[in-house]
């Protein structure tokens, strides 16, 4: 597996504006070029979509626990080869047969290239963004870059698979709001929807609820996650897997 991503940054914050995983057929590379002539035929060539929580990942040869302008990257506008973060990892050992020769959209509910931003200061003020989000006033955060326009997104392929997290604090209600909107605004478009979902609600209060178990876990949930990641993957499109 490969994946490529797009970088803008806007008053020293950096986000990922596009992002895509290539699930290799054999042992074959594409590069940058053959990667945008992918991306002219989207109808035929990405399979569907991923929505994660937030990226923490950065181009080959870069680290992700630093800003990549310190780095000395530069922000021109053109895909960028990237190295493998934890959710990479898993895709590329979860996700093969059905879907071989073909790109897989990445996108997050808030696309700041950041580390551990759960739970933070910055959850509070996305909060109060998202509250502002369809007014004139002013956001901490680009409303282009760090948000999804849920009305006029465009989504390629027939699925989208949510792992884009179940733990929303209660008083972050503008978050909650957001994330249910999306989901509701992904069913409406007609795609194929697949989750994890656990004995906390069933499969449809799940969907509701925005409630979608991240791939990721720690501890004894690790392995139990993934599997069930591999599992729901092991169709094309992928399926509805309950955690138990």
């Amino acid at each position: 597996m490969q994946t490529f991503g797009k970088f803008s940054t806007n008053i020293d914050l950096e986000y990922i504006q596009e992002q895509y995983i290539y699930i290799q057929e054999d042992d074959e590379i594409i590069d940058i070029d053959q990667l945008e002539q992918m991306l002219k035929k989207k109808r035929k060539t990405v399979a569907g979509t991923i929505f994660l929580y937030n990226p923490t990942i950065a181009p080959v040869g870069y680290r992700d626990d630093a800003s990549l302008e310190s780095q000395g990257y530069e922000f021109d506008g053109r895909f960028s080869e990237l190295g493998f973060d934890k959710n990479c990892g898993l895709f590329s050992s979860a996700i093969k047969d059905g879907y071989r020769g073909k790109l897989i959209e990445i996108k997050y509910l808030f696309s700041l290239n950041k580390p551990n931003i759960e739970p933070t200061p910055i959850l509070e003020e996305f909060d109060a963004d998202l509250d502002r989000y369809s007014s004139n006033q002013l956001t901490r955060y680009d409303k282009e870059l760090n948000y999804q326009d849920i009305p006029n997104i465009r989504l390629s392929g027939k699925f989208v698979f949510f792992g884009s997290g179940n733990k929303y604090d209660r008083h972050h209600k503008a978050i909650i709001i957001y994330a249910r909107a999306l989901s509701e605004h992904v069913q409406k478009l007609g795609k194929e929807i697949a989750f994890m979902y656990d004995n906390n609600y069933d499969a449809d209060e799940s969907q509701e609820r925005a409630y979608f178990l991240p791939p990721i876990a720690g501890g004894k949930l690790k392995d139990i996650r993934a599997n069930a990641f591999k599992k729901a993957f092991s169709t094309n499109p992928p399926t509805i897997i309950k955690v138990s």
